[in-house]
């Protein structure tokens, strides 16, 4: 089987997206090594993570032509048709909710992840020309393609309600992160990081944008209530809600308890997680919810909010909390710090929930997709 995929997250992209592209494309090459795998980009970017997973049965193209070249936004949109048919692809995987117009006609088979539709949800954290964009891309991509993958069940119910799609069409197949997250750092990478970030002894760690949905705020309001040597660190790129976390920090004298830090490279990440007590994730809405995976692979429990889909990221390794309540935060949170047998419980259930979520599992589930088509 010849297998192409949509390349531009998993080539450009450093986070979320692009971080799914690389998952599934190593995973599948891993553990089906007998198949070829060609991904489509439309520019060449350095990436190490992207590169490391270029071998033998993985070939990455780019724009050939002069008007590829001059439009890779076109490109990917109608001109790679061209080339999925020069390269035989069977199965083509739009692996950020996208496909080239016009697929269906091709005879190529076609597959398309959802992450999900928090623009439909919350449409005021997003520009009015992004929400169209979105919306016209997603809906076309579901209506085109052969079968659709669902990050989450929320994600799937979310497909059904809006776009109108048959159940039937659409499969939930959740996401896995990277293995660093569950390998334990080398003692001087951990301390490299604690120097460069001058990380306290004792924090909760929080990552992702720091962004109004993703309810920083609410975790600050929470620290009020929590011991004096206990810190939050959130890790993430600053938007315009960061000053209003800070400015309630200023206020409220916690400014030395709370902290931001923009721009952390990824090698670090593990490290963050596994140096901190906590984690803590109060989103009022995801797709998945994927830095969940990242801290209980890290060996750790913490605290995220009702409302969307993270009971499926996070199973019963964690405890849910109302994303409006700073009290019933700083309740479970204080409960985590202070009984160590009820945070190790929850370490244990989340640990065995996330099995689920292996590069094994996941790619065999995908290739069921693909041999059914």
């Amino acid at each position: 089987m010849i297998v192409g995929f949509d390349g531009k997250r998993a080539v450009a992209n450093f986070t979320g997206l692009g971080n799914y592209s690389r998952f599934v494309i190593g995973a599948l090459n891993k553990n089906f090594p007998n198949n070829s795998y060609k991904v489509f980009a439309p520019k060449q970017k350095d990436n190490k993570e992207f590169n490391d997973l270029l071998c033998n049965n993985t070939i990455d193209i780019y724009p050939q032509g002069k008007i590829s070249k001059a439009l890779p936004a076109f490109w990917r949109s109608k001109l790679i048709l061209n080339d999925l048919k020069r390269e035989k692809i069977d199965i083509f995987h739009g692996l950020s909710g996208e496909l080239p117009f016009g697929i269906s006609k091709t005879g190529i088979k076609s597959v398309v992840t959802i992450h999900d539709l928090i623009f439909r949800h919350y449409p005021q954290y997003y520009k009015a020309i992004d929400r169209t964009i979105y919306d016209y891309k997603f809906r076309r991509a579901c209506q085109e393609a052969d079968k659709i993958i669902a990050v989450s069940d929320c994600t799937k119910r979310d497909i059904i309600s809006f776009y109108g799609i048959p159940e039937e069409k659409i499969v939930t197949i959740y996401q896995g992160c990277h293995p660093n997250f569950k390998a334990v750092p080398d003692s001087e990478l951990i301390e490299e990081v604690k120097k460069t970030y001058n990380l306290p002894k004792r924090y909760i760690a929080c990552i992702g944008t720091v962004e109004e949905r993703k309810n920083l705020l609410l975790l600050a309001k929470a620290m009020e209530n929590l011991p004096k040597d206990i810190h939050l660190i959130a890790v993430g790129r600053k938007t315009a809600y960061a000053k209003e976390v800070e400015d309630f920090c200023d206020k409220n004298g916690l400014s030395d308890r709370v902290r931001i830090i923009e721009g952390v490279p990824f090698k670090y990440l593990p490290s963050i997680y596994h140096g901190s007590e906590l984690f803590a994730y109060p989103s009022r809405f995801e797709g998945f919810g994927i830095p969940i995976v990242e801290a209980i692979s890290a060996g750790l429990t913490g605290i995220a909010a009702t409302g969307s889909c993270l009971e499926e990221a996070g199973g019963d390794g964690v405890i849910y909390v109302n994303p409006d309540s700073a009290e019933e935060c700083a309740t479970a949170l204080n409960k985590l710090l202070t009984d160590t047998e009820y945070k190790q419980s929850l370490i244990t259930k989340g640990k065995e929930h996330i099995k689920k979520f292996s590069p094994e599992k996941i790619a065999e589930e995908i290739m069921k997709v693909y041999k059914r088509l």
